[in-house]
């Protein structure tokens, strides 16, 4: 325990102002969305990745990869916005074993029924409140703690091979 780097009053502070800022900023969007769109943020999240991909359709274990994801948790979120008639799941032909989420015109259109009313909350609760420098210095550390657990993923990955 004596090579622990432990916490500074002041880091710890940042820690969890920043983890109780994220924590209520996520509430409350998954609030907002399963109020006004009944979709919980995960599957808007889903519905975006989908809108942006080419042909509006996507490798599962692709949309995992880019919804940040387990394989299992987006195959069940997949088959809900199956029901849904939201997205429709097709075999790759390609790849027996892989699988396409694909979006539907249903799905496009409760994206965009969704979309309005998300954007609105994530900019009075996040982008309101910060000034333009708040902002880019946001981008900023985002950006770098982004880079530093990308770079951390890629070794798990190379260590455990592609899952």
């Amino acid at each position: 325990m004596s090579d622990v780097r432990w916490l500074s009053t002041q880091e710890q502070r940042t820690w969890r102002s920043f983890m109780t800022a994220v924590t209520k900023l996520t509430e409350h969007l998954d609030r907002q969305l399963q109020r006004d769109s009944r979709m919980p943020v995960a599957y808007y999240e889903i519905l975006v990745a989908l809108s942006e991909a080419p042909a509006r359709a996507m490798r599962m274990s692709e949309l995992a990869a880019v919804c940040h994801s387990s394989r299992s948790r987006l195959s069940h979120a997949v088959a809900r916005l199956e029901k849904e008639g939201w997205v429709a799941r097709r075999a790759c032909p390609s790849d027996r074993r892989g699988s396409i989420a694909e979006l539907t015109r249903a799905g496009f259109a409760a994206l965009e029924a969704a979309a309005p009313g998300h954007v609105t909350a994530v900019r009075e609760h996040l982008f309101d409140v910060l000034t333009p420098e708040q902002l880019s210095q946001l981008d900023v550390i985002c950006r770098a703690v982004d880079e530093g657990l990308s770079t951390e993923c890629a070794k798990v990955r190379e260590e455990l091979g592609d899952f």
